[in-house]
């Protein structure tokens, strides 16, 4: 039993926004049908660190499993039919295409809701469905919206270029929201008895990311800079930010002053005034931090009740989990059959857990038997023949 079993979803998604929201619902239980063109999902080729993984996108494998695929050319007629079909089995549609572009493929709400009355139809975009980048055509894309939001100019040192996050993290977010939205909207339509239009957007989400930021910055009428030495967000006050110790890096959050001048030996750190000399003392904190390990350091710190932890790279962290035998590293065949690893649901249920159902799919791997659902054995074959459908 899963919290999602009884809930079909029509995914038209692409890259991460869409396909990690879906992926979240699948893995919860969701029949997540993954609708892709014949040659698959652009993603699929995406070359990650310079390669792929048995010819295949990593990126992709990440984001795409326990999802069925259906692979079939949009833009022709008897493709538009069949998937109004299929729409009117569905629960849930999610597309993150630009604005317009399914209404203009006669796949849009209206389309979907004269099949399916209750239908809940996700739209994902850059900019939203109506806003004026939107309706310049502007691109939306992670890196663009971490610049346009101010969240790459908040990041870093001083005088450093704007620096974007170390993963796609707007994405990321969205894709969260995404999958919130829909499950909101599911709640609402077995409470209320209604479909709807749910749409999120990468912009939306990027402020939202910054409420706390924002918030400070517009009530204290105050711009936020970067500080010199780092601290680790623009806003904060030191100790915030991350160190060198003799050996490696350390992380130290929400602390006092006369806390770390009792761990570290200078109780003379109390003549800072945390916000307006955040650099000086972060500075005097880093010159006695060299003198020692970073986990000799980390020790004294929590030892302390000081809020600290060693800087690990992301292989050190996976490797622990894997020693621990941590769902949130799972194995699944590949695209070869040989075993991959990838990262598992964040979400825990007592009852109704994440399973990992199927694979990431090949292209078009489901699509005679999901279109046997709404076509006959004839008209299914039709499409395969005048290749309408691969599979």
């Amino acid at each position: 039993m899963q919290a999602l079993d009884s809930i079909r979803v029509l995914d038209f998604t692409q890259m991460m926004l869409g396909p990690f929201g879906t992926q979240i619902l699948a893995d919860l239980g969701a029949d997540v049908i993954k609708v892709e063109r014949p040659d698959g999902e652009w993603e699929r080729s995406l070359a990650m660190m310079g390669g792929y993984v048995a010819g295949e996108s990593a990126a992709f494998l990440a984001m795409n499993r326990n999802k069925r695929s259906l692979a079939l050319d949009l833009k022709d007629a008897r493709a538009r039919e069949a998937l109004l079909a299929l729409g009117a089995t569905c629960d849930v549609v999610v597309e993150n295409f630009r604005p317009g572009v399914m209404d203009r493929l006669g796949l849009g709400y209206e389309d979907f809701k004269r099949v399916r009355p209750d239908i809940i139809f996700c739209s994902g975009s850059g900019w939203g469905q109506d806003t004026p980048f939107s309706r310049a055509g502007r691109p939306g894309q992670d890196l663009l919206i971490q610049a346009m939001s101010g969240l790459a100019a908040a990041t870093g040192r001083a005088g450093d270029p704007p620096t974007p996050a170390g993963t796609a993290i707007v994405d990321h977010a969205t894709a969260l929201t995404l999958s919130t939205g829909v499950l909101a909207a599911l709640v609402a339509r077995t409470a209320h008895g209604v479909g709807q239009r749910v749409e999120i957007d990468l912009y939306s989400t990027a402020i939202a990311m910054q409420c706390q930021e924002i918030s400070t910055s517009v009530n204290q009428r105050m711009d936020y800079e970067r500080s010199r030495s780092g601290i680790g967000q623009a806003w904060l006050s030191a100790p915030f930010g991350i160190y060198a110790a003799s050996d490696g890096w350390i992380a130290i959050a929400m602390a006092s002053l006369d806390v770390i001048g009792d761990v570290i030996g200078d109780d003379s750190l109390t003549r800072f005034d945390a916000w307006t000399q955040r650099d000086e003392a972060k500075d005097a904190i880093q010159e006695v931090l060299h003198g020692d390990t970073a986990d000799a350091w980390v020790a004294r710190l929590l030892d302390a009740g000081v809020w600290a932890a060693r800087v690990r790279s992301t292989r050190e962290a996976v490797d622990e989990l894997r020693e621990l035998g941590s769902d949130l590293l799972v194995t699944v065949d590949g695209p070869d059959g040989e075993p991959i690893e990838l990262v598992g649901c964040p979400i825990r249920l007592s009852e109704t857990p994440w399973r990992q159902r199927l694979a990431p799919p090949r292209i078009g791997e489901h699509s005679a038997e999901i279109l046997a659902t709404v076509l006959d054995a004839d008209a299914v074959s039709a499409l395969v023949a005048d290749a309408v459908v691969a599979g």
